[in-house]
């Protein structure tokens, strides 16, 4: 507590001088911004021979996202609780749409038009999920496995509506966001682990499900002896892993696109498949590793330049950096991105509120999911899952949604220094 009105004062003077260094001129908007500049001279690179290049949109939407995270960190967060549930619920609705008006590109049915702009309703849902569960796990602080009802709604709904659009790579950043939230609300360790070998029960019901009968008593004998309340949660180990294990292979099967599933599969052997699934793969990797250390320099990559990984203006513009700026390069935007993601969570921690809290942990964690799964995917150490480089990739929704989300860091690090 401030003692005298001049300290008061003085905190203030400094105050507005500080707001000016960490709002215009924070590196949490200056480090996204630069990733949007590096990334249009890669556009501009891989596009130079066609006729339409989207460098430049991207450099503009990248300005106006600029504007936009100002604008949005000068709006106490606590003010945007009563329009999260309308915003929530109209993006629902968006993604319903997609299933009657939606328009099909790239073998899925993801976007939107309005007439006089086109939106990917999907993007718009990373927001209004992130926002919901804050709020909602904010409310209700975890104290009992009951706690976490209300937030797996508000998860799967919108995970559900994108899923079988299909938008696998979304879909797999809401899970991770969710799975976040919960340890971030200090749900047990053990919980988590059990939810995470989802994944496991998954794949074995695909390759054999006879291991399903020793894989989930397996599991349940471990809940058994970890959780105080034996009884209950290993019937609820025992629903939970059942039923991963029954709706897997009706996921797949009526989920995922014939070319998803080659994606998924063929990043093991790419080389099974040179001229379909794993073609992405296989030219994305020599692309990088004829960068060498130094990179064939912007503008010069021949792998970039004569267009032999399609579309690599948004989910492998990775590999255009790889080859162009070489492996020092790379490494430069890579620390980029960690300085970031250490910001975001530092914020995070310094939260007034437990609502700002959520929110920027949620935030760093969806950065942070897309930044690791593109890498791997680009240089072969995971699946082709369509999922864009924050920053970097092209794509308006996405990249004005990215700004949207440093605007409410930024809001939440003014209220933290501004207390201090």
């Amino acid at each position: 507590m401030i003692g005298n009105i001049p300290l008061l004062k003085k905190r203030r003077i400094n105050y507005k001088k500080k707001i000016y260094f960490d709002g215009f001129l924070s590196p949490l908007l200056l480090l996204p911004f630069s990733l949007v500049i590096i990334s249009s001279f890669l556009i501009q690179s891989v596009q130079r021979q066609l006729e339409r290049n989207d460098a430049f949109n991207h450099f503009f939407m990248g300005i106006l996202g600029y504007l936009v995270a100002i604008i949005i960190s000068y709006i106490p967060l606590q003010k945007i609780k009563s329009f999260i549930l309308p915003f929530y619920l109209l993006t629902l609705f968006s993604l319903i749409l997609i299933y009657f008006f939606g328009i099909s590109m790239y073998g899925a049915q993801r976007w939107l038009s309005l007439g006089f702009i086109t939106f990917q309703p999907s993007e718009v849902a990373k927001l209004s999920t992130l926002l919901a569960l804050a709020a909602v796990f904010e409310r209700s602080y975890f104290k009992s496995f009951k706690d976490l009802y209300l937030p797996f709604v508000v998860a799967i709904i919108p995970w559900l509506l994108i899923f079988f659009q299909p938008d696998l790579g979304t879909s797999l950043v809401l899970i991770f966001l969710f799975l976040t939230f919960l340890y971030w609300v200090q749900v047990p360790v053990e919980a988590i682990v059990i939810v995470l070998f989802c994944l496991i029960t998954g794949i074995l019901s695909m390759i054999s499900f006879q291991l399903i009968f020793l894989w989930i008593p397996l599991i349940c004998f471990w809940a058994y002896k970890t959780f105080k309340k034996q009884k209950i949660l290993t019937l609820l180990t025992l629903v939970l892993h059942g039923l991963v294990a029954k709706l897997t292979p009706l996921l797949w099967n009526i989920g995922l696109k014939d070319y998803q599933k080659d994606r998924l599969i063929l990043f093991l052997e790419p080389g099974k498949d040179p001229l379909g699934g794993g073609y992405h793969l296989l030219q994305s990797k020599i692309a990088i590793g004829s960068g060498g250390l130094l990179g064939t320099g912007l503008m010069q990559g021949k792998l970039t330049n004569l267009q032999f990984i399609p579309e690599q203006h948004t989910d492998f513009i990775f590999s255009a950096l790889g080859e162009e700026v070489g492996f020092f390069g790379s490494i430069f935007v890579v620390s980029i991105f960690f300085l970031l993601i250490f910001k975001l969570i530092k914020i995070a921690k310094n939260a007034r509120t437990d609502f700002e809290s959520l929110i920027v942990i949620g935030i760093a964690s969806i950065f942070l999911f897309q930044i690791i799964i593109n890498i791997y995917m680009t240089i072969g150490l995971g699946p082709v899952t369509g999922i864009p480089l924050p920053f970097m990739s092209y794509g308006r929704t996405s990249l004005l949604i990215n700004f949207v989300f440093i605007g409410l860091a930024l809001s939440t690090y003014k209220r933290c220094i501004s207390v201090r």
